[in-house]
């Protein structure tokens, strides 16, 4: 149903489906979907910790990062929600807790795993896209804010691990399409939602949909990004 319909059909439906965000209804994250990518996250850090042979505090904190540092950045930096989600809802924490004991006793028996973890990896890139950009809009920010926070969202808990490791994040080098697939998923939902006219939650399953097959089409047929230059650029000294 679009904007037109809704308000032939009442004066005051507009104002009640219609959010502050300018889109019709709200997606709702599953639980089960949210705490599921937020394992698969965390477990990427602690993974990480581990191999960097740190000791369990290193590991938790790297687990930590990955697996809410995402939302940490949108609501503390950008949006300015405290306090944030990852830290009022203990749900979070008992869960990156879960999957650091996970990466610690498992370690490198944990590519049996690795199908299903790139598996829910591609689902929550999809929806912490979404629900970045959801939260944005609702905010009273355009659609630009909204493309962007919803990839910060997606994939600043690896940057955040990777400047924790105190390593150049690899979010920033040549390799499979990431915060790209992150992007179109954000920019899926904003269209649909914003400008389409379609209910948040079908564009929220569109968007996903969208972000899962891209991200395994990119694994499937090594898709990879290129460096700006083939060749390093050296700096020029003039007298």
């Amino acid at each position: 149903m679009n904007r037109a319909a809704i308000r032939s059909a009442s004066p005051f439906a507009e104002e009640s489906c219609v959010n502050s965000g300018g889109m019709i209804g709200n997606f709702e994250l599953p639980h089960s979907v949210d705490l599921g990518a937020t394992a698969a996250f965390a477990l990427t850090g602690a993974l990480a910790g581990v191999r960097r042979r740190y000791d369990i505090v290193g590991v938790f904190f790297l687990a930590l990062a990955s697996g809410v540092g995402g939302g940490l950045i949108r609501d503390g930096l950008f949006l300015r929600q405290s306090p944030p989600v990852a830290i009022t809802d203990s749900r979070y924490l008992v869960t990156v807790a879960l999957a650091c004991a996970a990466g610690l006793v498992l370690g490198g028996r944990m590519r049996h795993f690795e199908k299903w973890i790139t598996i829910v990896d591609a689902l929550g890139l999809g929806a912490y896209a979404v629900v970045g950009a959801q939260k944005t809009l609702q905010a009273g920010l355009g659609v630009p804010a909204a493309l962007l926070i919803g990839v910060i969202n997606a994939a600043g808990g690896g940057l955040l691990r990777d400047v924790l490791a105190r390593e150049e994040p690899l979010i920033f080098k040549p390799g499979q399409f990431y915060a790209l697939v992150a992007l179109a998923g954000a920019a899926c939902f904003v269209s649909l939602a914003v400008f389409g006219g379609v209910t948040a939650t079908v564009s929220a399953g569109a968007a996903i949909g969208l972000t899962f097959l891209l991200r395994m089409l990119t694994i499937r047929f090594k898709w990879r990004t290129r460096p700006v230059v083939s060749e390093p650029v050296k700096p020029e000294f003039h007298d």
